[in-house]
């Protein structure tokens, strides 16, 4: 679908990368990797059109399409939301012109026996057939439900793209390039904007849809959810590894156990030649042997090692005074500004556990945290226990610091002991190594100073964390780095997140922000999942793959309730309900055998399709009417069984929900 060959990128006097070579295929799902600062983003530019590489081709077919989603971009503020989205249809629209163009054309003329009028109902046949495939008949349905998907809610299809934030405007510019169905998708960081919920159905999306994809991604639970396929951009080279990114961690590491010893290898084999050189140099006896030994050195070509990974780095608080037994307790909070935010708040949060608030973006979870730390006011009781001392990680807290300083003075002066001889080691972990730790702290950029603010905080002595959206500037390393400190910390964390992979094994309570209420979820984050998505579902299936073939944990004695709130009534049926359970279940597992069943039905159709493809290619075969025949009727059965599963998946998620 997309050749590269021979890609040279270079700004400085280092190259990027060279010598970079490989296809993207039909639906290959491609994880693009490597340090910040590797080439990821400048390399989805070029594969999309807008940079050009130093050398090499790009080859791309004039009928594949290309939709681009960068980090950042220019965002319109003169629609509303569902106009706005609907310029995805704009291609769809001139094709339905030019079909109601050439209907009238066939409509008007009479001589049907022509040449010409053939040649004109064939145009037809295949502009309309086009038309067909690319859904245009269900695409207002297809809008909803990818705005839907993304977090909007039907009342939200009607306001101003300008009553929206940055994060929510990039959502609809992601959903205009979905909807639009290019051949190829390409994605930069596409979760940064993303709740968990939208992550999930953007995860099912991509699975199930025709594109290829390549993307840039932090969320490691998200690529390997998604991707079956890791290139990794390292030492100027771009390494093609065929297999999801868990997989291609461990082939990493043996790749580079045996760089490193043919490094070593090959530092020795020079290292003899250097020796026999300058103890042979000045006798005539030696001299071709010398000349020999001189020439293959010059000749040799240093091995490159990939880059350390930081990730083994070990860090841990520094030591601070034990807090009372309940950090954090609310009775009846609630804030609301226009709207109630949040009502009926009962929470206590005990000494040393470590939780998560969730849910969609706006439902108060930054909020919350305000107000604990005292920033807005409220309604209700909220106590902060005895002893407490807080270290807090706001989404601005990169505006907090002193723009003279150095990166690496901004550390010095809150490191202690030890740590002090690890700084160095420190900020490499944190993408701040060599000469980036002597930049002023002024010249950082958003992402470089958040990353700055979270070591700062780490060098703090604090007995309560509180950290909103801490991973939004870190690659997966420095997640580590920041997941194992957090561990190991001894005093309480509230962790505001959707990096659903940081949270597992990390927090072992959830509550969910959601309708002006918060409830409490014991267990961890796919716990949580779970109770959010019925087990037979595809979104549960999609859980369970995250934990790696983890076998399910058992039921909760208790099930998760509401705070404050009754349980639900569902927690005490009878006989009855529990054969409406089974019944439920017996449904739903048939409804998705009919699904998965379409889904192979139209899958083997595609391969027909490819394969008469093919051969009407062939010159030979371009008049053969068999194959003709053969190909038109294949085509309709596709459509009537895409339309079909499109039927099928709406029971079952009727089902399901």
């Amino acid at each position: 679908m997309i050749s590269i060959e021979g890609l040279k990128v270079e700004f400085g006097v280092k190259p990027l990368f060279q010598e970079a070579s490989f296809v993207v295929n039909d639906r290959d799902r491609i994880a693009l990797v490597g340090k910040n600062g590797a080439g990821k983003s400048t390399l989805l530019k070029i594969l999309c059109g807008k940079q050009r590489p130093t050398a090499g081709t790009v080859a791309v077919p004039t009928d594949t399409t290309i939709g681009y989603l960068p980090q950042v971009m220019n965002l319109q503020d003169e629609t509303s939301v569902r106009e706005e989205a609907q310029k995805a249809f704009a291609s769809i629209a001139d094709l339905k012109a030019r079909v109601d163009r050439l209907e009238r054309q066939m409509s008007e003329r009479t001589d049907y026996e022509s040449d010409d009028y053939m040649q004109l109902v064939e145009r037809y046949t295949t502009e309309h057939e086009r038309y067909l495939m690319m859904g245009a008949e269900n695409r207002e349905a297809e809008l909803e439900r990818t705005l839907t998907g993304l977090g909007f809610l039907r009342t939200d299809f009607t306001r101003p793209t300008s009553e929206f934030s940055g994060g929510w405007r990039m959502r609809i510019e992601l959903a205009k390039i979905l909807l639009q169905k290019p051949d190829v998708l390409l994605l930069d960081e596409p979760t940064n904007h993303l709740d968990i919920e939208s992550i999930q159905w953007l995860e099912q999306f991509l699975a199930t849809s025709a594109s290829a994809v390549v993307l840039v991604s932090h969320d490691r639970a998200f690529i390997n959810n998604v991707t079956n396929r890791t290139l990794e951009i390292s030492c100027g080279r771009i390494v093609d590894y065929r297999v999801k990114y868990d997989e291609y961690v461990t082939l990493r590491k043996e790749r580079r156990e045996q760089q490193l010893r043919a490094y070593e290898n090959q530092q020795k084999e020079m290292a003899e030649m250097k020796a026999f050189i300058e103890r042979f140099r000045y006798k005539a006896t030696k001299a071709v042997q010398v000349q020999q030994k001189v020439k293959q050195l010059e000749k040799m070509v240093p091995i490159e090692v990939d880059e350390v990974d930081n990730s083994a780095l070990h860090l841990k608080f520094p030591p601070c005074l034990r807090s009372g037994d309940y950090p954090v307790i609310c009775d009846e909070l609630r804030k609301a500004y226009n709207h109630v935010v949040f009502d009926h708040v009962n929470l206590t949060i005990k000494r040393g556990e470590k939780v998560a608030f969730v849910g969609k973006n706006g439902e108060g979870k930054s909020t919350l945290v305000k107000c604990i730390m005292g920033e807005i006011p409220y309604d209700g009781s909220l106590k902060v226990g005895h002893n407490v001392q807080i270290g807090y990680f706001a989404q601005n807290q990169a505006q907090l610091l002193d723009e003279s300083l150095t990166v690496f003075q901004t550390i010095d002066n809150v490191a202690r002991g030890e740590v002090r001889l690890r700084i160095n080691d420190i900020l490499g972990a944190f993408m701040f190594g060599g000469e980036n730790s002597d930049k002023k702290v002024k010249v950082l950029s958003g992402g470089e100073r958040s990353r700055l603010a979270m070591i700062r905080l780490l060098l703090e002595p604090v007995n309560l964390l509180i950290l909103d959206e801490p991973t939004n500037h870190l690659d997966m390393q420095s997640k580590d780095v920041l997941k194992e400190a957090i561990r190991a910390f001894d005093g309480t964390a509230i962790i505001v997140s959707h990096d659903r992979e940081f949270l597992d094994g990390l927090v072992t309570k959830v509550y969910e922000f959601g309708d002006g209420r918060v409830r409490e979820h014991l267990g961890g984050i796919y716990d949580f999942l779970r109770t959010k998505a019925p087990h037979s579902s595809p979104l549960a299936s999609t859980i369970d793959a995250c934990l790696n073939g983890a076998p399910k944990p058992k039921p909760k004695e208790a099930p998760s309730g509401a705070v404050g709130e009754a349980s639900s009534p569902r927690t005490g049926g009878g006989a009855s309900s529990y054969a409406e359970h089974k019944e439920q279940q017996k449904r739903i597992a048939r409804a998705e055998k009919a699904v998965k069943a379409s889904e192979q039905k139209i899958e083997q159709l595609e391969n027909r399709l490819k394969e008469l493809d093919e051969l009407l290619m062939v010159p030979e075969n371009a008049s053969d009417m068999v194959l003709v025949n053969e190909y038109t009727q294949t085509k309709m059965t596709m459509d009537e069984e895409v339309e079909r599963w499109e039927h099928l998946s709406e029971e079952l998620e009727t089902l399901t929900n």
